[in-house]
């Protein structure tokens, strides 16, 4: 069954259809939310909250866009307002905080394991130290794999907007990731 004949018996009270949209999206929304917050609490709590504030804004929901375009939307307005309200700033871990882990044995696979945790980790870092709409953005097309014209209709800007906020957020983080360690990615290397 489609999203929209799920969302049309969804309105007429199935909670199973609703069920099954939620089946079809809630890893992509924990994901947006953990993607944000990092924080897997948080992020299940916040989850679980857009499903709550989807379900009663159905009657809202005019066909105009994607199901999952619309939902995201709804995720990233609820996580900005969760964000404001308990006024987390998502700058507040400083690189330094970010600790090297020890590489305990010579097996390349266990090295690779940990490089590739450590760059996730200073990554991560960084990007908690960027402003909240390139927080955003980044977590959208570059986490999400979204469409730049997803993200235009889900932030309400236009894809040029998009193309440029998206650009300022990778040089960003990439200086960023620069201090921290002198990593260096491509220009695509997140």
């Amino acid at each position: 069954m489609d999203d929209q004949e799920l969302i049309r018996l969804s309105r007429e009270g199935n909670g199973e259809a609703f069920g099954q949209l939620v089946e079809r999206y809630k890893t992509k929304v924990f994901s947006l939310a953990y993607g944000i917050t990092r924080d897997r609490a948080a992020a299940d709590d916040l989850a679980q909250e857009v499903f709550i504030k989807a379900y009663y804004a159905l009657a809202k929901f005019k066909f105009q866009s994607e199901f999952g375009t619309w939902l995201y939307r709804v995720a990233v307005n609820h996580i900005k307002d969760y964000l404001r309200k308990h006024k987390i700033r998502l700058r507040e871990v400083p690189l330094e905080d970010v600790s090297e882990k020890a590489i305990a044995t010579e097996d390349r696979s266990y090295e690779e394991e940990q490089t590739s945790e450590r760059r996730r980790t200073l990554v991560q870092a960084a990007l908690r130290r960027l402003p909240e709409k390139h927080q955003v953005i980044l977590t959208l097309r570059d986490m999400q794999g979204l469409s730049y014209e997803e993200i235009s209709r889900i932030l309400g800007i236009s894809p040029g907007t998009v193309d440029s906020r998206l650009h300022r957020a990778r040089k960003k983080l990439r200086e960023k990731l620069a201090v921290a360690g002198g990593w260096k990615g491509g220009e695509h290397e997140l």
